[in-house]
């Protein structure tokens, strides 16, 4: 008889086998999965109701959620997270979503800013340890493609703008007059494809990591989860919350995080990049791109 596998012992295991196991699982395991791996704080200090009806599932859902994993029942499984809390980076959009919910006198501005200013603190924590590998990935590259589809769009053009004035060999995958699967004939290999995204969801952007996967091209997924469709197929992913008080994700964090990837590779390339940039800003302006600044005429008396 063969010998029963064991459930995941460690938080970054559960998490792991929650990301492998992520394309297969029904619909309502999608939703569970998603909502204990992007709240995992929220496991050990919430009854399992509540933390079902945060998620948008029955109750019922995650304790067969946890038996598929291998786990007894939803205590064995919650244990994982009690072990694991003290590493699990503080989340600061949980502490402005309570305060959002009992400050009803704040202005709409004021808790505007307040969120994001929560979503900004937030990066550090997701992003220190694997912004390295994103930069090496990229130095590495013959190629990078960036891509990035309706409310994501604006961080993508953000990144392509950013690292073109420095690199040339950047190209932004637009997909105008659908013509997306003529601009992936151009994935070779060697290439890095950057895919940046949110819930919900784009059907582009999954296309773009599939077709980078059967071209054997690297991908680095900037996304709000780390079972995001795009994250199944990256071999790094940045991650950016998307809370607000508004009525749709915020995509600030993200400009806030290319802009740093792009400061970071530039800052990698040295002289060379420098040079390029010194360049690339004479020919904008040369080519009457920006306005020169006006002198002041002086006014008679």
């Amino acid at each position: 008889m063969a010998k029963k596998q064991q459930p995941p012992h460690t938080l970054d295991e559960l998490v792991a086998l929650v990301r492998e196991r992520f394309p297969e699982m029904s619909p309502q395991f999608q939703i569970g999965a998603r909502y204990l791996i992007d709240f995992p704080a929220e496991v050990p200090v919430q009854s399992m109701r509540r933390i079902a009806t945060d998620a948008g599932v029955q109750p019922a859902t995650l304790v067969r959620f946890a038996q598929a994993l291998g786990y007894s029942g939803w205590e064995d499984m919650r244990q994982v997270f009690i072990r694991g809390l003290h590493q699990i980076p503080r989340r600061y959009a949980d502490q402005a979503r309570e305060v959002v919910r009992h400050r009803s006198v704040r202005t709409t501005l004021s808790r505007h800013v307040m969120t994001q200013t929560l979503n900004l603190q937030l990066l550090e924590d997701l992003n220190t340890d694997r912004l390295p590998a994103a930069i090496r990935l990229l130095q590495r590259s013959r190629h990078v493609h960036v891509a990035g589809f309706r409310a994501s769009h604006a961080a993508a053009h953000t990144l392509h703008y950013l690292y073109r004035l420095f690199r040339n060999s950047v190209t932004l995958l637009r997909g105008d007059a659908g013509l997306l699967e003529m601009e992936l004939r151009a994935l070779e290999p060697r290439d890095v494809v950057v895919i940046i995204g949110f819930a919900p969801y784009s059907q582009e952007g999954l296309r773009v990591a599939q077709a980078a996967r059967q071209r054997n091209c690297r991908i680095i997924a900037i996304c709000d989860s780390e079972v995001a469709p795009v994250a199944q197929h990256a071999e790094v992913t940045l991650l950016f919350a998307t809370e607000t008080p508004g009525f749709f994700p915020t995509s600030a964090a993200a400009m806030v995080l290319v802009e740093v990837l792009a400061n970071q590779l530039l800052s990698r390339a040295g002289r060379q990049a420098i040079e390029a940039l010194d360049v690339a800003e004479d020919q904008l302006r040369s080519s009457g791109a920006y306005l020169e600044p006006q002198a002041p005429t002086s006014s008679s008396v």
